[in-house]
């Protein structure tokens, strides 16, 4: 599992990178809290708090395409 922190700041944002997560078959969570949702889910995305990075957990082995793909939105 790969584990990385990713700022989504505008609404525009939040439509490209679930765009983006549909394109992959393996499980995407983002964390915030003491609350978990589906990356793939636009609503879930809305329901967190988008003012502070969010942290995201890739369940897959080879996370490099995939961190490539997202890298505009990932924050250190």
């Amino acid at each position: 599992m790969e584990k990385m922190n990713i700022s989504l700041s505008a609404i525009n944002d939040v439509k490209e990178f679930v765009n983006k997560m549909t394109k992959y078959d393996f499980d995407i969570d983002l964390v915030s809290g003491r609350y978990a949702i589906d990356a793939k889910s636009i609503m879930g995305i809305f329901s967190l708090d988008l003012s502070k990075p969010i942290e995201l957990h890739a369940h897959t082995d080879d996370a490099s395409a995939f961190k490539e793909d997202i890298s505009k939105f990932i924050v250190e």
